[in-house]
């Protein structure tokens, strides 16, 4: 365990959208010294054991990362990277066609890859949709409190600067929770991008990496698909029909570089 590791013992503990969860009061590592898990006091909630990877240090305090971030960040870096390849493969046999025997090969890898993220991501989705409920369900419970404080208020049972409190924390709460259902929809739409993209080369048929191109990346026009120039039959013929450009390939979204706004210690967590 380097100095850095055990340096953070002590310090407050905070969400990555501000909500304080509790204070470092120890590790458990592995027999090389290498730590396993934190300690964090959470209060009544008792002692919980945090995977030393949701946590990061930054400034005085420890930022707790949720594990749906993190598996997310995972997959939308495995999946843009696995459908990079597919179409890097794609374009060096497009100009190479001696290549194509070798490239099947490593296509069929790419393609068990993208077979094996679909039932991560499957189980991802899930978490996110359960997260947004159990965000809903805070967001009801805390407009109730809410209400009701200012309920007391109206009766003469609270004063007005004891409900003002009320609401200056409530408010800052549901700030938090709106961030994060801003967060996991953003990461919900770039998760359903790959899909669509991934959908695209899968359902293709089955004949050889070109011939895959044409439904992974759009129809591509070969010279034997151009259409040929009609014979006269004494019609005019409008020359000044712009002939039909070929589709460009369709560029890949949404496959985790597009966080400018991530911080330090995210860009670590998405790098590691």
């Amino acid at each position: 365990m380097s100095k850095e590791d055990v340096e953070f013992i002590g310090k407050q503990v905070k969400d990555m959208y501000g909500t304080y969860i509790g204070k470092v009061i120890g590790t458990i590592t592995d027999i090389d010294g290498s730590v396993q898990t934190v300690g964090v006091d959470c209060g009544s909630e008792g002692l919980k054991q945090v995977p030393f990877e949701q946590l990061v240090v930054q400034g005085q305090y420890v930022i707790f990362i949720p594990r749906w971030r993190l598996d997310a960040q995972r997959l939308l870096r495995e999946k843009g990277l696995t459908l990079r390849r597919i179409r890097a493969l794609i374009d060096i046999v497009s100009e190479n066609d001696d290549m194509k025997e070798d490239a099947e090969l490593i296509h069929e890898k790419y393609k068990t890859k993208l077979l094996t993220l679909e039932e991560t991501e499957k189980k991802i989705k899930e978490k996110l949709e359960q997260r947004l409920a159990d965000l809903d369900n805070q967001l009801k419970s805390i407009r109730m409190l809410r209400f009701d404080a200012k309920l007391q208020n109206k009766s003469n049972e609270i004063s007005d600067a004891k409900y003002e409190s009320v609401k200056t924390h409530t408010v800052e709460i549901i700030e938090h929770i709106e961030h994060e259902k801003a967060e996991i929809v953003n990461i919900q739409r770039r998760i359903n991008d790959l899909s669509v993209e991934t959908m695209e080369r899968t359902e293709s048929p089955k004949q050889d990496v070109h011939s895959a191109a044409v439904s992974y990346l759009g129809k591509v026009e070969t010279p034997s698909s151009q259409p040929k120039t009609p014979v006269s039959t004494g019609v005019a013929v409008d020359n000044n029909i712009p002939p039909t450009s070929t589709p460009k390939p369709v560029a890949i979204g949404a496959d985790g570089d597009e966080e400018p706004q991530d911080s330090d210690w995210l860009k670590r967590i998405s790098s590691s």
